[in-house]
């Protein structure tokens, strides 16, 4: 299983406790991980001053700064008495994805955690939401918190992709398997493992037909072969018989709705991103992001994965 040892809470830059504290706090005291939370602030009005009065608003810039470093301080104080290690640091930049992303990777996070952000359609078709970019671009796990009714999370659902062949997913689906099984370990929850059985990759090729249009037998033996894999997972990770689900349609939305009836409170998936696609491989995340109904947790392949 994996081991935890450091997380990271990207805080918003308002001095505000939202969801995302509750759970970065609980699951760094489950995990026994250290937790490091930042805050990247950055104040237009301030930088554009400091063009004309440089010391007199670097002055003030510090200021404003040292309230929340305070700020950020007392929310660490809340669980430092708990055991967990908890430090904290604001950054004067704007949150852009070049600053988050050269954040993480020098802190060398295990786990990245932030609060979900809901972009209109309309402004998703212009660019691309900073959330979608961090899942794409970050080397670490990333978890997207949606609420905390539960600190811990107590209900979680790991969904597999198995249409495509392992090599091209670069061992995605044990990383999915791996991340969900010591998470719900720690947090004593209730893991259940979901494949949604719809498209199928033949021969080399890295692309997908609907199993729809292929012959019978030919989508018998790729339903056999699924099924063969799927349940050497489930062995390998010892979930259950009765939490393990199969099941036929579109995935995002099967996802979506079979999280949704089943009351989880947190869905794990896996993405793995190609330059010369120009998009994920189990483009699934994409279209689960903007409409997931709990939180989400994002698996990547192994760094050094062939």
């Amino acid at each position: 299983m994996l081991r935890f040892k450091r997380m990271l809470l990207i805080a918003p830059a308002e001095m505000v406790r939202t969801p995302a504290f509750d759970r970065a706090m609980a699951l760094a005291q489950a995990t026994g991980a250290a937790l490091h939370i930042v805050a990247f602030d950055y104040v237009q009005a301030l930088a554009v001053a400091g063009l004309f009065d440089h010391d007199a608003m670097a002055q003030a810039r510090e200021g404003y700064l040292q309230v929340h470093r305070h700020w950020l301080e007392q929310q660490a104080r809340f669980h430092t008495g708990c055991g967990v290690q908890v430090s904290s640091e604001v950054v004067w930049a704007r949150a852009t994805p070049a600053h988050l992303l050269e954040y993480i990777n020098d802190y060398r996070a295990d786990l990245v955690i932030k609060d979900s952000h809901h972009v209109p359609a309309l402004n998703r078709a212009f660019h691309r939401p900073l959330d979608w970019l961090l899942l794409r671009d970050c080397p670490a796990a990333v978890h997207l918190v949606t609420e905390a009714r539960h600190p811990l999370p107590l209900k979680m659902l790991a969904a597999v992709d198995l249409s495509h062949l392992e090599a091209l997913t670069q061992g995605l689906n044990d990383r999915i398997l791996d991340l969900a099984a010591t998470l719900a370990s720690a947090c004593d929850a209730e893991l259940h493992l979901l494949n949604v059985s719809n498209w199928s990759v033949l021969g080399d090729a890295a692309m997908s037909v609907p199993t729809l249009s292929l012959d019978h037998s030919l989508c018998e033996a790729i339903n056999d072969t699924q099924q063969e894999a799927f349940d050497a997972l489930a062995e390998r990770y010892a979930i259950e018989t009765q939490r393990r689900h199969q099941m036929t349609g579109i995935p995002h939305k099967v996802i979506e709705q079979f999280a949704r009836q089943n009351a989880f409170d947190l869905l794990v998936l896996g993405t793995a991103y190609q330059q010369g696609l120009n998009g994920f491989i189990g483009a699934t995340v994409e279209s689960v992001l903007n409409r997931a109904p709990c939180s989400l947790m994002i698996a990547k392949p192994l760094p050094d994965a062939d």
